[in-house]
């Protein structure tokens, strides 16, 4: 956590130690600390810490290795310290950016085994805004917490609960649209979660002035994804149950909004269901309705996201809004193509996406924008509907899928598509195997700076 110097007697400075600088720094220390440095080995490599000791066999001060200083996250691996309180020291180059990591850090997924009661802790350092960096610590924890949650807590009902849990708190009105009026309003969303005994459901937050500039959130909040009648080989399906992890970023994006009461009126829209086998389940070749009146010939019933998006972005295109994003663990094809720390992101605009590219850079939440590439447009084309889902190609799998979401998206003045994995498969400082918040610090430091708060 994060303590005021009041609050912290003798926190022990931690110090920054580049491997380029390691030699020089170590020779201004003190000639036991040197030598106890030299000892253990510590040159200054990416991850390295050592705690030295003073006289009274106290912690007198952490050296912590940078490397090369391209990690912002170095510092959260001073959280596995459980039982002190520290204070930055030398070498920080961004002390913002080492605060956050510090708290992303003491991250625990633990819902279902008992935890440590002691927590490290950390002196706020000046010039630091700690009240906006434990906004965003909080958001990131929501992401994760629910990426994480296993899909038998975790159904369209309690994801529907996340939501009004935050409407709550900061007096945003919730609406949920379910049973027969879903069938008719919102048909896809209801297809997609017909075979499940869970039922489908359309999640609608809002919040703030009406009259402030409209910004909608869209997030697909698929519970567990079997597949369908197009079933997954057992191997695949074994993180399905972050394929809400799109939804899990959206309402993470909405508490940081609403917690720093940015200037605008907010919209989220989460269409929630599960992607099940039986009697029930929608099939290959079948051809759907959507909300916007276009058919949908389904190639594969194992591509439901975007039909759950469609619904909502139809919906959410009608007001026509300043900004539309949406998110979604949409395809393997955008894994292959970025790997999973990027998420790929597809906009018309180009001044938007130059926007939200730089604010990823200043805040070490990278995108990665990909091409919505016009000529593959005619790889979903149907024999007999409207429109297929899927492409007739093996090719561009993230492109394609972007490209069938635009057709539901028209009034917009800008939208912004994010394809993306919201996991971690490795631990690293700061970034705990298991779900992950991906993007969203990116847009709300970019919406802050766009509306002026």
């Amino acid at each position: 956590m994060i303590v005021g110097r009041h609050e912290a007697e003798r926190p022990a400075p931690v110090h920054s130690v580049p491997k380029a600088k390691a030699q020089d720094f170590l020779a201004r220390l003190a000639p036991e600390h040197a030598a106890f440095a030299k000892a253990n080995g510590f040159d200054g490599a990416a991850g390295q810490t050592l705690a030295l000791p003073d006289g009274a066999g106290r912690l007198a001060m952490v050296l912590l290795g940078t490397g090369d200083e391209s990690d912002p996250f170095a510092a959260a691996a001073l959280t596995k310290y459980r039982d002190a309180t520290f204070a930055l020291g030398e070498n920080w180059r961004d002390p913002t950016a080492a605060t956050l990591a510090f708290l992303l850090g003491l991250y625990r997924y633990d819902s279902y085994k008992a935890v440590p009661e002691k927590t490290a802790k950390l002196v706020a350092p000046e010039g630091v805004d700690t009240v906006d960096v434990r906004r965003i610590a909080k958001a990131v924890g929501l992401t994760r917490d629910l990426v994480n949650t296993p899909a038998n807590d975790l159904g369209p009902a309690e994801l529907a609960d996340a939501a009004q849990a935050l409407a709550r708190e900061y007096g945003a009105v919730v609406e949920i649209t379910d049973g027969e009026d879903l069938e008719t309003g919102f048909p896809m969303i209801a297809a997609v979660g017909a075979a499940s005994h869970r039922p489908p459901l359309l999640v609608d937050l809002t919040w703030g002035d009406e009259t402030a500039p409209k910004v909608t959130l869209v997030g697909k909040g698929v519970v567990f994804d079997t597949g369908g009648l197009d079933i997954k080989p057992a191997s695949a399906m074994l993180l399905m149950k972050k394929d809400m992890g799109g939804a899990a970023q959206a309402l993470g994006l909405a508490q940081m909004i609403m917690d720093a009461e940015l200037p605008v009126r907010l919209r989220v829209l989460i269409g929630a269901a599960e992607n099940a086998i039986g009697g029930c389940a929608f099939r290959p070749g079948d051809v759907l309705r959507s909300r916007k009146g276009l058919t949908v010939e389904i190639g594969n019933t194992d591509a439901e996201g975007r039909l759950v998006l469609a619904d909502a972005l139809a919906l959410a295109d009608d007001e026509a809004p300043e900004i539309l994003i949406d998110f979604a663990t949409l395809t393997g094809a955008a894994r292959v193509a970025l790997g999973p720390d990027l998420p790929a992101m597809f906009t018309h605009d180009d001044g938007v996406a130059q926007e939200i590219a730089v604010s990823g850079e200043d805040v070490h939440d990278p995108v990665w924008r990909l091409p919505l590439w016009p000529r593959y447009d005619k790889w979903l084309k149907s024999d007999i509907a409207d429109v297929n889902h899927i492409s007739s190609q093996a090719f561009a799998g993230s492109i394609t899928a972007a490209l069938f979401l635009n057709r539901f998206v028209e009034k917009a003045q800008a939208h912004v598509h994010f394809d993306l994995y919201a996991w971690n498969n490795e631990p690293r400082p700061g970034r705990p195997k298991g779900g992950e918040a991906q993007a969203i610090r990116a847009l709300y430091h970019w919406l802050s700076v766009r509306y002026g708060a």
